[in-house]
This record gives structure tokens, sequence and C-alpha cells, in this order.
């Protein structure tokens, strides 16, 4: 067993600007190469960003044996075929949020993981900080009582006309693209799987959402109501609400160095300091390393990427289910 993973990425995504300084952060990991369909990308991603090898075409980076780990940041359409490729090839994955639009093809996706020894997981940054890990301690703990209501979501304002989020042949959408952080979020918070869902959405003319409402009714009687979209500016936001207090989380998706929870009981505000990342993701990739080098647990299971990707189908089913409108 090898004592470093040597990564490549597949493609030049905007995203890479933040795994890039991770996977160079990180103790056990060595960036090797980067792939693009286009040589002249390749090459001026690797010359930005001081990558070895720049290559054209995934799969020849697949290919290479000098690379253990990819990591895939291509449009949400693509993420099955190239995780699927890259397991074939004998490479462990690191794949973009969401996993798959599926859940019979996460089901696909165990069943080469498991066929080539391949460690594969879902990129939910958030999973891996401490301000997550503190929130659960907290509300799993008893500190707000029995949890009866989640409130959270997730905003930017899309303005590019050809981004890839508004195209629906490449995965397009807001539940797809940011609402799926509070949706798997409140899975965490009430601890097993909803049991009914409904879903709201603005559809572009293109056909994708741009902004989602949607509410999850949890057995126990938790519910969860989640936001997402493209129509307003960047905002973040959690809130918690127990039979005997409530927690507000700032920055759920993208905690800074320090965060500081607001837990209320009985009228007075308790103020929960949480020291996180300088750099993150790198916590994400280094969980990463210990699935693969050390045989860890991953942090995010194939398992609970299936019932994601279960939920979210199952919000756009309801929202594209016009029977459910008030009759005119």
């Amino acid at each position: 067993m090898p004592d470093h993973l040597r990564w490549g990425i597949l493609g030049t995504a905007r995203i890479n600007r933040r795994l890039i300084p991770a996977i160079r952060a990180a103790r056990r990991s060595d960036l090797m190469a980067v792939a693009s369909r286009n040589r002249e990308r390749a090459e001026a991603h690797a010359l930005e960003w001081d990558i070895p090898r720049a290559i054209e075409g995934y799969q020849r980076l697949l290919a290479d044996p000098a690379i253990d780990a990819v990591y895939i940041p291509l449009p949400n359409s693509e993420h099955v075929k190239w995780t699927l490729a890259a397991v074939e090839a004998g490479k462990h994955v690191l794949c973009e949020k969401p996993l798959a639009l599926d859940p019979l093809d996460v089901d696909r996706i165990a069943v080469a993981a498991r066929a080539h020894q391949a460690s594969v997981e879902e990129g939910f940054m958030y999973r891996h900080e401490p301000l997550t890990a503190k929130v659960l301690e907290l509300v799993h703990g008893g500190a707000l009582g029995a949890v009866r209501a989640i409130v959270s979501g997730f905003t930017f304002a899309q303005s590019g006309a050809g981004d890839v989020r508004l195209n629906p042949e490449l995965g397009g959408g807001a539940l797809w693209d940011i609402g799926c952080y509070p949706v798997t979020y409140a899975r965490l918070i009430a601890d097993r799987d909803p049991k009914m869902v409904f879903g709201s959405a603005q559809w572009t003319s293109t056909g994708v959402d741009e902004e989602f409402v949607g509410l999850l009714r949890f057995p126990g009687g938790t519910t969860a109501t989640i936001y997402a979209g493209f129509r307003a500016a960047y905002r973040t936001w959690l809130e918690v609400l127990g039979s005997d207090g409530a927690l507000t989380v700032p920055n759920p998706f993208r905690p800074g160095p320090l965060e500081t929870l607001e837990l209320e009981r009985l009228g007075a505000v308790e103020r929960i300091d949480v020291h996180g990342s300088a750099e993150i993701f790198v916590r994400q990739v280094e969980h990463f390393e210990a699935s693969v080098l050390d045989g860890a647990a991953p942090v995010v299971s194939l398992a609970e990427s299936r019932r994601t990707a279960a939920t979210l189908s199952a919000l756009y089913a309801s929202a594209r289910d016009t029977s459910a409108l008030y009759p005119q």
C-alpha cells in the first residue's frame, strides 16, 4: 500500500481553485496531472497552477499507472460516466456533488467500486468541518430537546447566460447545485430519511429550476424547509428549532476559520466558538486519504449518496407534478 496518493484532476473547472491548494496542503497527497478534452486548456491550467503534467483527454489520464486517485469537477451530467470509467481503470474517486442524478446510478457505482476495490466518495466539503460536528453534537446530545423544525437555504445571484448550471442537459438547476446542501444537512440532523417531500420550483426558459422551495417531513414529526436559488444575493443559513431551545448556525456550508453558534434556551443566548480550517477542503482531502490508505470509513458513504439522490429526485418529481397546483 503506498503511503501517498498521487492525484489527477479531470477537467479545469472553477472549483479547482479550492481543491488544488487543499491537495497540496494535505499531508499524504501529491498532485501529478490535470486533463482536459482540449490540450491548450490543459496546458494553460497546468501552467497557472504549477501542475507537473497536462494531459489531453480524460481517458488518457485514467490509463496512467502513475495516478492513484482522481478528482472529478465536471458538469453534473458527467459524474456517473467518468466515476465509472475511473473505477474501472483502477482509480479511487473523489467526485463533486451531486455524485449522481438518479439513485440507480449510485447503485451502479457501488457495484463497480466493490468489484475494483476502489474508494468512491461524494464531495460535500462541509461534512468534514468541525462546525458540522459541533452542530450534530449539540442537536443529537439533546441541547435543544426534541427537534421540531429545520430551516435552511443557500442562494447566490447567477447571471452568466452560458453557465452550465442553467443547462438541463448538463444536470443544471438550483436544487442539484446548491439545494443539495440544506437537504443533506436536514437529513443529518433528523438522522433518518424523510417520509414525505414536497417541492415547488421557478423554472427558467431552458427548463431548469432557478429557485426551489422544498418541504421534508421526517418520521417522528420533524419538518425541514429548504430554499435554493440563483435569483438572490449570496447567503447561507441554518436554524434548528427544538422543544427546549433553538440553534443558529452561520455559514453552515462553507465555514470559516472561526464561527460562532448561537444556542438560545429559556430566553438566554449562549455563544459557542468553533475553530475550523484556515484552508477549507483540506480536511475533505485528508479524510479521503484515510479512506484509501488506512481503510477508514468514508465520511460520506455511497449508501448516503444514494439516499441523497433519491430525496432530491423525489423533490423534483413533486415540483413537476402540476396536478398539485392550486386551481385557478
